[in-house]
């Protein structure tokens, strides 16, 4: 099992806000969804493609694919709408001390 990858303290990731850290060659997504953080895998289930990439909306907790216009729920990985049709890799986050931390868990 690998280590926690700091990412920010909350501060510097506010609502609507996200950002990408990397566990050696797996590329995370941090996502503040009305202050909850959320990560998945920086690459749409549909192509290899980066979601940061993408338009986060922060009202609907939708991530969009650039690409291909596939959207993701951020909170759980889901596909909403094709031309995804499996989810987005999730992985665990935890904040202690006003520090927002992930790791790839697989």
């Amino acid at each position: 099992m690998s280590d926690w990858i700091r990412v920010c303290t909350t501060a510097e990731l506010l609502p609507g806000e996200t950002a990408v850290v990397w566990d050696g060659d797996t590329p995370i997504l941090v996502l503040n969804y009305d202050g909850d953080f959320h990560a998945l895998e920086d690459k749409c289930s549909h192509e290899d493609f980066e979601l940061s990439a993408g338009n986060f909306d922060g009202d609907e907790a939708t991530i969009e694919c650039v690409l291909h216009g596939a959207k993701f729920d951020v909170r759980d990985g889901r596909a909403l709408c094709a031309p995804a049709y499996e989810p987005v890799v999730r992985f665990p986050v935890k904040v202690e001390d006003g520090v927002v931390w992930t790791r790839d868990d697989r």
